[in-house]
């Protein structure tokens, strides 16, 4: 059974179900606007039937519940955010994260927020916490992918992240999430990882490589993939660095694998230039190595 086309079928179908019940929920009068008189006899210029009717205020009355539910949710990790909040930690973590408001970061220093989540995932609240998207404070998107982080069963998983991946708007979030179950599946993932990478998606991207430098530079790791890496093509800052960051990474784990990417100019001038900086500042890299490094920044 291929698995990676079992996990795209669950995807399509929740989509589907989902849309199909929009599609339901439209004819009765209820969308993102409201629902209007729940005891409405008519819609639209249309009477209703005493089913239709009956079905509409029963459906009206599962929202409310399931908004209600959202909303005490909401509030209860709003609240433990804020307990833990650090103002001068947020004004020094804002001025690194220019692609995020201000006004959306609590100031949760990463230690803190990891123990609140450890605690946090072993509560039946924190699945139900997962269902909901978007969120409005940067913490609670870091909060979901730590939660993501501790799923121990990789469809699950999978299926969670790639929810997940289409709303995180910065590069700590996309950092966050390195599930260990993905050390388990690393034959499955890679087929995702390589759609990651070819989506177009600044963060959704940079998230594929990472994965990539964090379960694929040891034992299974093959030259052919950092020429997947070397290969992507980007404008975006977030991506770039990236990419650099795994190439120096891969100096240190793969150096003659991954040298004459520098040594034959295979990449951006500032790519190339990020790399060597990033490999030169790192401990894992010899002196003998770092003094050739640097040679490679001429004429570049």
């Amino acid at each position: 059974m291929n698995k990676n086309a079992v996990q795209k079928f669950a995807i399509w179908a929740r989509n589907e179900l989902i849309t199909q019940v929009s599609q339901r929920a439209y004819q009765y009068g209820i969308d993102e606007s409201g629902f209007g008189d729940a005891s409405a006899d008519t819609l639209n210029g249309r009477l209703l039937t005493a089913e239709e009717k009956s079905q509409r205020q029963e459906l009206i009355g599962r929202i409310k519940d399931e908004n209600m539910n959202k909303t005490t949710i909401i509030t209860n990790v709003q609240t433990h955010l804020f307990e833990l909040q650090d103002l001068k930690y947020r004004d020094f973590h804002a001025k690194l994260m220019p692609t995020v408001n201000k006004e959306k970061i609590i100031g949760v220093r990463t230690p803190a927020l990891r123990v609140f989540a450890k605690k946090y995932g072993k509560t039946d609240e924190a699945k139900e916490y997962l269902q909901i998207l978007p969120h409005q404070y940067y913490e609670e998107n870091n909060l979901h992918g730590l939660l993501i982080e501790q799923i121990k069963d990789y469809d699950t998983c999978l299926e969670e992240l790639e929810r997940f991946l289409p709303y995180i708007d910065n590069w700590a979030t996309c950092d966050i999430p390195r599930p260990k179950c993905f050390a388990k599946h690393k034959t499955e993932l890679l087929p995702v990882i390589k759609e990651w990478i070819a989506s177009g998606n600044t963060y959704t991207i940079r998230y594929g490589i990472g994965t990539l430098m964090s379960f694929y530079l040891d034992e299974d790791f093959k030259p052919e993939y950092i020429e997947l890496v070397a290969s992507v093509q980007s404008e975006e800052y977030y991506v770039n660095m990236m990419i650099a960051w795994y190439l120096a990474t891969a100096l240190a784990k793969q150096w003659d694998a991954t040298i004459p990417y520098l040594e034959e100019r295979k990449l951006s001038p500032w790519v190339h230039r990020k790399t060597i900086q990033k490999a030169v500042e790192s401990y894992r890299i010899t002196d003998e190595q770092k003094v050739y490094l640097k040679t490679l920044r001429e004429n570049c």
